[in-house]
């Protein structure tokens, strides 16, 4: 009879303990190790962030930026939103991915290149008046008209793609370079 009370005892110790969650696992010896859980970076306030978006030497390529106007790092999405007048989706990411956060130092730049059409005579090329910018998803965006681009009457778009975030404009350029040839 007490083996199968230590037996019972011991599987309810063993659920309890792997019902436990890993972040709060750590035992007392960890702290005095200096062992802590990674901070996580919070996400950039919207309010915090300053967009450019101007018009390349090429007519079908934009440069866009984003700085962290703040006193501490935070992240944006690692690809930003890219949208173009009242169309439908956003330019897509070169090279493919999924989102996930890009952490931005206090008075840092990341610069992206977006390719508005691969060809100007396309006659599937659609006119939009107005691109709008994001640096994160849960973010309204700058949208600026084509006239204050530098683009004349209207940016010419179709299948747009953009980098993800760089260091430099000049990056940028090379990575969309090397995606779209």
């Amino acid at each position: 009879m007490r083996m199968r009370s230590i037996a019972a005892l011991s599987a309810t110790a063993t659920a309890l303990l792997l019902t436990v969650p890993q972040s709060s696992a750590a035992g007392p010896h960890d702290v005095r190790q200096g062992v802590r859980p990674a901070a996580k970076t919070a996400v950039c306030a919207r309010t915090s962030l300053s967009i450019g978006v101007r018009q390349s030497g090429n007519p079908t390529v934009v440069h866009i930026s984003v700085t962290n106007q703040g006193s501490r790092a935070c992240t944006v999405d690692r690809v930003p939103i890219v949208t173009f007048g009242n169309l439908d989706g956003s330019a897509l990411p070169v090279p493919p991915g999924e989102t996930g956060p890009r952490r931005i130092g206090a008075g840092e730049t990341a610069y992206a290149a977006v390719r508005t059409i691969a060809d100007r005579s396309d006659p599937e090329a659609r006119s939009v008046d107005t691109i709008t910018v994001s640096a994160h998803p849960d973010h309204f965006g700058r949208t600026i008209t084509a006239r204050r681009l530098g683009a004349g009457d209207a940016v010419l778009v179709w299948e747009p793609v953009t980098t993800w975030w760089k260091p430099s404009k000049a990056a940028a350029d090379e990575a969309l370079e090397d995606a779209t040839g």
